[in-house]
């Protein structure tokens, strides 16, 4: 087993019912973003929280939940009463790591549902005990085994908490949600998924825009009022998820590597690789893109869309990339070795779209990586690979497929405020101006909302199949489609 602490922040595992008033703390410290669960594979986790001095929900005036100085350790078992359980030896809680506590666990058994829960105090002589939260491992590659899970993008805070649309969407955010959160982690712990993908614009940096976050505590800050509502503490108590980030909680709106504008690419490289559980503490050699078998019948794919990036006003051609020409290789080496019936890649931006005509920010885009995203699909067809995209980034949801054959999903933005109508095929003003794009799903009104996977093993009588369902944040189906081996 190998243990961490990590810099950054997490969330908390106390539910809705379950307030910190139940629990007693002697010296004043608490974990008010909760616990949370990352990369979660057959044998291994990572498993995250942060030591405050708030108990949450409530920010203190400056609108903030800080960190207290302290020692946590993890209990986990088979067991929800953990009458037999292993603890991680003490993790140390450190203002330079934003008060974040991360560990790994190993060799655990695959397809398991294992129970955790966070010891803590400002010394390790009298720790309490946080409320039991859970994961489940992800089965062996070759099991055909039933899964669901669901992807979300584009939380938007200040829209959600000003009542102020980022776009045209609606404005439905009530008193008691900015209390307690987006209601769309409600409607998605309904579904009981397996796990949540997190495809970026997770936090917004640069907004509101007349005052953007450019200092390390001012970015920091954006994640601690981000996960210290009671919704999302409950979802990710039970729900292990991956995460990648965008343009909004790298930099800025469209960020590459070029600009001296602040935050630097430096810090937000490293301050997402702080926050999120993608690696254990203190790793930041490790690439941010990677993949998981999930079963028999599916693989993701998570690629990294800031990090290797051409300047996006270099003219577009051959030479000018998104991913890097190591990703690439990468991506290509593991798609060609995986015999997976379904292989999804999670892009955090759009490759066929269609988009806004005005961008050179992503593949889609006239000026921005088309050439890049016209080689990969030549690529796909050459060697007949039956992929699909799922992407965040654009705050609309649909399902669009290229004349070159790939299909994308986009999960649109987690909350009503930040929704837009977005581009269609045929839009003067879009990338697809000739209307060559197919797009079968397209909402009729903006809201939030996200994408809901699931995975039906064969049977004796059926094949395997995959179903795909945009819903909005109310839980209502927009779209459905099944797809059989």
């Amino acid at each position: 087993m190998r243990l961490q602490f990590l810099p950054g922040i997490v969330l908390s595992c106390a539910v809705v019912a379950f307030s910190f008033s139940q629990v007693s703390h002697a010296a004043d410290i608490f974990h008010a973003q909760g616990e949370m669960a990352g990369e979660v594979t057959a044998t291994s986790v990572l498993l995250q929280s942060r030591l405050t001095e708030l108990p949450g929900p409530d920010l203190d005036l400056q609108g903030d939940i800080p960190g207290e100085a302290g020692f946590a350790k993890f209990e986990w078992s088979m067991d929800k009463d953990f009458t037999e359980s292993q603890q991680t030896e003490w993790l140390k809680a450190e203002a330079e790591s934003d008060f974040i506590v991360r560990t790994e666990l190993t060799a655990l058994k695959p397809g398991t549902q294992y129970y955790y829960r966070l010891l803590y105090g400002a010394d390790q002589a009298h720790p309490e005990t946080g409320a039991t939260c859970s994961f489940r491992t992800l089965n062996e590659p070759e099991a055909a085994v039933p899964l669901k899970f669901c992807m979300g993008s584009c939380m938007n805070y200040h829209s959600f908490m000003s009542g102020k649309s980022n776009g045209g969407g609606p404005v439905t955010a009530t008193e008691e949600d900015r209390k307690l959160g987006y209601p769309v982690f409600e409607t998605m712990l309904k579904l009981e998924p397996e796990f949540f993908i997190g495809t970026g614009d997770i936090v917004y940096y640069d907004h509101p825009g007349n005052n953007p976050a450019k200092t390390l505590p001012e970015l920091r800050q954006k994640w601690h009022e981000q996960f210290r509502f009671p919704r999302l503490i409950k979802f990710f108590s039970q729900t292990p998820a991956y995460w990648s980030k965008d343009d909004h909680d790298f930099r800025y709106n469209d960020a590459d590597l070029k600009s001296n504008r602040e935050p630097s690419v430096e810090v937000g490289i490293d301050l997402f690789r702080e926050q999120m559980p993608i690696h254990p503490a203190g790793e930041k050699d490790k690439p941010t893109y990677r993949t998981h078998r999930v079963n028999k019948h599916l693989q993701l794919w998570f690629v990294e869309g800031r990090d290797y990036r051409s300047p996006n006003k270099a003219e577009d051609g051959p030479e000018k990339t998104i991913w890097g020409a190591e990703q690439k290789a990468w991506l290509q080496k593991t798609l060609l070795e995986s015999d997976a019936t379904w292989k999804i890649l999670i892009s955090p931006t759009p490759i066929v779209g269609p988009d806004s005509a005005r961008k050179t920010d992503n593949h889609t885009n006239l000026g921005g990586f088309r050439a890049e995203a016209e080689e990969f699909f030549n690529w796909l067809n050459e060697h007949q690979i039956n992929l699909i995209n799922f992407c965040g980034d654009r705050h609309w949801q649909y399902h669009s497929i290229h004349p070159q054959g790939l299909e994308e999903f986009s999960c649109g933005a987690l909350n009503d405020e930040n929704s837009i109508m977005g581009s269609f095929p045929g839009q003067k003003n879009s990338t697809d101006p000739d209307g060559l794009i197919k797009q079968p799903y397209h909402y009729k009104k903006p809201t939030g909302g996200f994408l809901f996977v699931q995975i039906e093993p064969e049977t004796k009588i059926s094949p395997p199949k995959l179903i795909i369902e945009s819903i909005d944040d109310e839980g209502t189906v927009l779209n459905r489609v099944v797809k059989e081996k």
